[in-house]
């Protein structure tokens, strides 16, 4: 069954509560966390306090993806504000093992993301490490952009992967995830969907998105 994983960088951050509330209540158990530095990617967006804001208030799975330039300085940092995954890019590590062995050590998740332009054979080498692996069908940067169809290939390759490698993480798709692109992610091999601006930008109430893109587990 695939999950559902709505964007916090699409929340009305002056409503936050409100609208993790509504997420939670239509069904949703993770919560995805972008966090920018202004550096690897040209957007500034939420630190730990946030993150430590938000594990008080809600007892949801957070999911928290580091965009930035440094990531090894601020694991910590996120694993003590309630982090319960730490994706990093693999573009950003000098020593991506150790970097995921780090993670490990807190006792939490760790996955590693790889940028559109990315090749995916980085991940022979740290498949062990990995709970997960995210694939970025945008350029990562900001929200409400379009899906990158040859990203389509490279889930299916991941997945492919996967199996051979005979790895246990999941692989997750962020990037123009709406109720037209689900489906081919979802068949290419894909285990949870970030969705952002489908969910919280639209017209429709997000839990009748979160229920479509649910619907679509039946393909």
């Amino acid at each position: 069954m695939v999950e559902i994983a709505p964007s916090l960088l699409s929340a009305d951050f002056i409503c936050l509560e409100k609208e993790i509330k509504r997420i939670k209540d239509a069904g949703i158990s993770m919560l995805h966390i972008d966090v920018m530095d202004g550096h690897f990617v040209p957007n500034i967006t939420v630190g730990p306090m946030v993150v430590k804001s938000i594990k008080s208030k809600f007892s949801i799975f957070l999911d928290v993806h580091l965009m930035i330039s440094k990531p090894d300085e601020y694991i910590e940092a996120f694993k003590d504000a309630g982090a319960d995954l730490i994706t990093v890019h693999s573009e950003t590590c000098l020593h991506l093992d150790r970097t995921l062995e780090k993670i490990k050590n807190y006792g939490i998740k760790a996955g590693v993301s790889l940028n559109p332009a990315t090749p995916p054979e980085i991940i022979n080498w740290v498949s062990e490490k990995l709970d997960l692996v995210l694939v970025m069908s945008v350029n990562p940067g900001f929200g409400g952009q379009s899906f990158l169809p040859n990203s389509i290939d490279k889930i299916s390759q991941i997945k492919t992967m996967r199996e051979q490698l005979r790895g246990k993480w999941k692989i997750q798709v962020d990037g123009g995830i709406n109720t037209k692109t689900a489906p081919s992610v979802i068949k290419a091999g894909a285990d949870i969907l970030v969705s952002g601006s489908a969910i919280f930008k639209g017209d429709e109430d997000p839990a009748d998105i979160i229920k479509q893109l649910k619907s679509t587990n039946t393909i």
